[in-house]
C-alpha cells in the first residue's frame, strides 16, 4: 500500500506535464540576458532541426523587459542560417508602450512580457538545421533593462 501512496504524486505531476503541452507549439527557448546589460555583439542563439517542410509556421520575439526599460519601444536583428549555409536577416521593431508611457503586453509586477510575430505562414525551405541568432538593434552598444529573448515557432492556424 505504501508504495502506491508514492505514485500518486509521480502520476499527477506527468499528467501535468502532459496537459500543460501546448500542441501548437514546434520551438520555444528563451535565454535571459545579462544583468548588467545587453551588449549588441553578443547574439542570443536558437538552434533547430527541421524535418517537416510542407507545414506552415509562424514566427514569433518573446520579450520580457523590466518596467525601468528606458525607451518605448525595442530592435532586433534575427538572423536565420539555413542547412546549405544560405543566410536571411529581419529587423523587427517591438513597440512597448504608448505615447503615454503605459506599457503594452502582460505585466507581473516589476516585468512586463510581449509577444511579437516577425514571421507568418512561412515553410522551411528544406530539411535539417537552422541557427538562428537574435541581437538587439539599439543605439546604445549596452541595453538595460531586456531581461530575456525567446524565439517562438508555432505551427499556423
Amino acid at each position: 500500500m505504501k508504495n502506491k501512496l508514492y505514485l500518486y504524486p509521480i502520476l499527477a505531476a506527468v499528467l501535468s506535464l502532459l496537459t500543460a503541452c501546448d500542441p501548437s507549439v514546434f520551438y520555444s527557448n528563451n535565454h535571459r540576458v545579462d544583468e548588467e546589460g545587453w551588449n549588441m555583439n553578443n547574439k542570443l542563439c536558437y538552434d533547430i532541426d527541421v524535418t517537416d517542410t510542407a507545414r506552415l509556421y509562424t514566427f514569433y520575439v518573446d520579450l520580457r523587459i523590466s518596467s525601468d526599460y528606458p525607451y518605448s519601444n525595442s530592435f532586433f536583428f534575427i538572423d536565420a542560417t539555413f542547412p546549405d549555409g544560405g543566410v536571411a536577416t529581419d529587423t523587427l521593431e517591438c513597440p512597448l508602450a504608448d505615447v503615454d508611457g503605459r506599457w503594452y503586453g502582460h505585466r507581473s509586477g516589476h516585468y512586463i512580457d510581449n509577444r511579437y510575430a516577425f514571421r507568418k505562414n512561412i515553410i522551411f525551405p528544406s530539411k535539417g538545421h537552422y541557427h538562428f541568432e537574435i541581437a538587439h538593434a539599439m543605439r546604445d552598444t549596452n541595453v538595460v533593462g531586456i531581461k530575456s529573448v525567446g524565439l517562438r515557432i508555432e505551427y499556423a492556424k
